[in-house]
């Protein structure tokens, strides 16, 4: 008899803690996932990409994934797949977003994502190309660069 009694208050206390399990867990789950519509118009292309993210997302992964989802889309022009050569700029600020910084962080939804320039040739060496004349042939100019 004492053991059924143990039984069944077992089986209400578990059903009871259980309960409460399942409504912390409700609690957490709403406050853990902030989720975000955002919109980011990739210069050169033809319209702007939608997708969800988190509101703790790094700037550096949305890149990567509206690099995804722009390849996947299949859109011109291809852009590639490497997202250190991009920066993401929120479009009612004026600078870029730093890549360790959350999305949503900055307060927007919208978003410009850019190619980095190509900064390949030195300033020295540009202004030498500008302000030197060249008989017009590719090795005169390829001898300026070198120096």
């Amino acid at each position: 008899m004492e053991t059924e009694n143990n039984m069944k208050r077992s089986v209400s206390m578990r059903l009871i803690l259980q309960k409460k399990k399942k409504k912390k867990d409700q609690h957490d789950v709403n406050v853990e996932n902030k989720r975000l519509l955002i919109t980011v118009n990739v210069v050169g292309s033809s319209g702007p990409l939608r997708f969800i993210v988190n509101d703790d997302d790094r700037v550096s992964t949305v890149i990567e994934s509206s690099l995804k989802l722009y390849a996947r889309c299949g859109r011109l022009p291809i852009l590639g797949s490497d997202s250190k050569k991009f920066i993401l700029y929120a479009s009612d600020a004026g600078s870029a977003l730093n890549s360790s910084e959350e999305i949503g962080s900055c307060g927007g939804r919208n978003f410009v994502l850019c190619k980095k320039e190509n900064q390949l040739v030195p300033a020295d060496a540009r202004s030498r190309m500008i302000t030197r004349h060249h008989s017009g042939r590719w090795k005169a100019c390829i001898v300026c660069l070198a120096k």
